[in-house]
């Protein structure tokens, strides 16, 4: 079996990033992960590492290269050809579809969490780390820290403003930074709360709303394109929050969930949430996602219980395979 990406099956799922500027027809979703509760004793770590749920197969399929830790997986927007992974050794490149790989960092550089591209130039791409944000200007060629004017270098997510790329926000132990000038310099945004951003995503539908889910502050929320920021689902208030996400299709519809706090979801825009635990195989939320192929339907990993999905915001979930996984990601990426 060759291991291509973007080549294997119809519906994919696995690392949570927002494909910008491409229809749902051209996005899949993808899933990294660690067979943690199954895990082999093997020096080749096969059963970790990305895998992609084939729609037509109702199954999920290993791809990609044999590496022990990939938190994130990013398709360049305008080239999605071009495949990086952020992994535990550094970050892997692949220029052509997942067909060939190479570790373009060097070896100071490790522990990646996610990587974000600039979908109008290519050529800029962040990623974030425990160590802080590394970047490059060239593709992916070289990297080098970005860090000046962030207290805390720990960061775990980090988003491109498909609206002004040279505006990139950050998810880091000390709260949400902002840079508007490409991650040279970074300004922390005040009413985000001073603790770790496990999770931020962006309304595909309003690129306005933002979502963020806070280890031991639950949910955030912003309305007006990241300027401020303010606490919602009073339930989750002193929770960590690992999973965060807003239906492409409808801004009003969002879930959160976390470590022992199943699934919540909001209706409205975030003005009320309901508790849709009942019927989860493990009330210990890792990731979720909204399927940009199916519509309203929510995809959602639970540690080493399993993924499964709900078409009525969690008022019945299905079975979706990866028993036994811990997923660090769910999310979509863009094909050709």
């Amino acid at each position: 079996m060759k291991h291509s990406i973007l080549k294997l099956a119809t519906g994919l799922a696995a690392v949570a990033i927002a494909v910008q500027g491409q229809s749902a027809e051209e996005t899949k979703i993808f899933a990294a992960l660690a067979m943690t509760k199954a895990q082999e004793s093997s020096p080749i770590p096969t059963d970790s590492g990305v895998f992609l749920y084939d729609r037509e197969a109702d199954d999920w399929i290993r791809t990609g290269p044999v590496i022990q830790m990939i938190s994130s997986i990013t398709t360049d927007p305008a080239d999605p050809e071009r495949i990086f992974l952020a992994c535990g050794n550094g970050i892997v490149r692949s220029l052509d579809g997942g067909e060939t790989w190479k570790m373009t960092s060097g070896w100071r550089e490790s522990d990646f969490t996610k990587i974000a591209i600039d979908p109008q130039d290519g050529r800029n791409i962040y990623a974030s780390s425990i160590w802080g944000v590394s970047v490059s200007y060239d593709g992916g060629e070289s990297w080098k820290p970005a860090n000046r004017g962030l207290a805390e270098k720990f960061s775990r997510t980090v988003v491109v403003d498909e609206r002004n790329p040279k505006r990139v926000l950050l998810g880091t132990a000390d709260g949400v930074y902002q840079s508007i000038d490409r991650a040279h310099t970074w300004k922390r945004v005040r009413s985000t709360p001073r603790s770790v951003i496990l999770r931020m995503a962006r309304s595909e539908a309003n690129l306005d709303l933002w979502i963020v889910g806070t280890e031991g502050e639950g949910v955030y929320l912003s309305r007006n394109d990241g300027k401020t920021w303010s606490q919602t689902a009073p339930a989750l208030a002193n929770n960590n929050i690992y999973a965060v996400a807003v239906d492409p299709f409808d801004a009003s519809r969002m879930a959160a969930g976390g470590w022992g706090t199943g699934v919540w979801v909001s209706n409205d825009g975030g003005e009320t949430w309901k508790a849709r635990g009942e019927g989860l195989p493990s009330q210990n939320v890792t990731s979720m996602v909204f399927d940009p192929q199916k519509k309203g339907r929510l995809w959602v990993s639970t540690f080493e219980e399993g993924t499964v999905h709900s078409d009525n915001l969690g008022r019945n979930w299905n079975e979706g395979g990866l028993m036994g996984a811990y997923v660090y990601d769910l999310g979509v990426i863009g094909v050709e």
